[in-house]
């Protein structure tokens, strides 16, 4: 009896990793197919994610829309994409638009743009983002401003215009990749989580507005984005709570990773994904249950960096 269940246990084994083998082949096949065909605007497509949704979707056949504020770097995505498609599958031309969220008074041109050449918009993937870091008494109200309208009035400021199409046509998605700071703040990062928040909230409340038209809102909120060849450093107990808890706090998702979630949040029509390790998600559950102690770390944090001399 022993050596059959010895026996038993190998072929057990290898039985679970063949189902999850054909689920995960299923599922990526299963994700390119619901995107096949559809008009998808990408804002800020020649960032690191911008990039990596723009070849997830634009495999999945996609009528790829992107849109970037540096023509040269948008041809150079454009060739990168174009190099690699594999000619057995079907995969559309993308166009290319330039767009800088921050200069909103051009957004409506861009919408008409987009709309007059494909006639609708099926996905929108909000993915443009502005980072500032440093004391809230020494960033400039007018950078205040420039933040806010990259990171919350130009992604709301493009919503708005595509969004009478997708309720018209009674189907359609909207993505905003966000960030953990539209949950809670980070010290020196004011304006930056400021905007994350209202971003957020915006997109919370059109979620209810829309639903009865059947118009997905989703929001996909990782950590932080790390470039390609950065990784973060081990954390570990010796240090004070507050090196430990940040540095975790900090650790990048790569931009693969949240291309691929993107994918399947749009496949799955998903309302929310936050995208974190156990560390980032209990510190949204503490901020919540047990502000006191969360604040109290945070302002030990702050402390303990003034009080760190500045080399040089």
């Amino acid at each position: 009896m022993g050596v059959m269940a010895m026996l038993m246990l190998p072929l057990l084994l290898l039985g679970i990793s063949g189902l999850l083998f054909i689920y995960q082949e299923v599922s990526r096949l299963w994700s390119k197919s619901a995107v096949q065909n559809k008009v998808v605007v990408i804002t800020d497509a020649i960032s690191g994610l911008g990039k990596e949704c723009a070849r997830v979707f634009h495999t999945g056949g996609a009528r790829l829309v992107l849109c970037g504020k540096n023509w040269e770097r948008l041809e150079n995505l454009y060739d990168a994409l174009i190099s690699v498609a594999d000619p057995s599958k079907q995969t559309f031309t993308p166009k290319l638009v330039l767009l800088d969220l921050s200069d909103i008074s051009c957004v409506p041109d861009v919408a008409k743009e987009v709309l007059d050449c494909y006639g609708c918009v099926d996905i929108l993937i909000n993915n443009a983002s502005v980072k500032v870091k440093g004391p809230a008494h020494k960033i400039s109200l007018e950078l205040d401003k420039k933040i806010m309208d990259a990171n919350y009035f130009g992604p709301i400021t493009l919503t708005k215009a595509l969004l009478p199409n997708m309720i018209s046509r009674r189907t359609g998605q909207i993505v905003l990749v966000n960030n953990i700071q539209g949950k809670f703040g980070i010290p020196f990062r004011t304006t930056y989580a400021a905007s994350k928040h209202a971003a957020l909230g915006f997109f919370d409340c059109l979620r209810a507005e829309v639903e009865e038209y059947d118009v997905v809102i989703s929001t996909v909120s990782p950590t932080f984005i790390r470039s390609y060849h950065v990784y973060p450093e081990q954390g570990n107990w010796e240090a004070s709570i507050w090196k430990f808890f940040f540095r975790k706090l900090t650790y990048g998702v790569h931009p693969v990773e949240v291309a691929e979630e993107v994918m399947r949040t749009v496949r799955r029509k998903k309302q929310e994904v936050f995208m974190a390790n156990p560390i980032p998600k209990a510190a949204v559950y503490v901020r919540t249950f047990f502000p006191e102690f969360f604040f109290a770390v945070v302002a030990c944090g702050v402390k303990e960096k003034l009080n760190v001399p500045e080399e040089g």
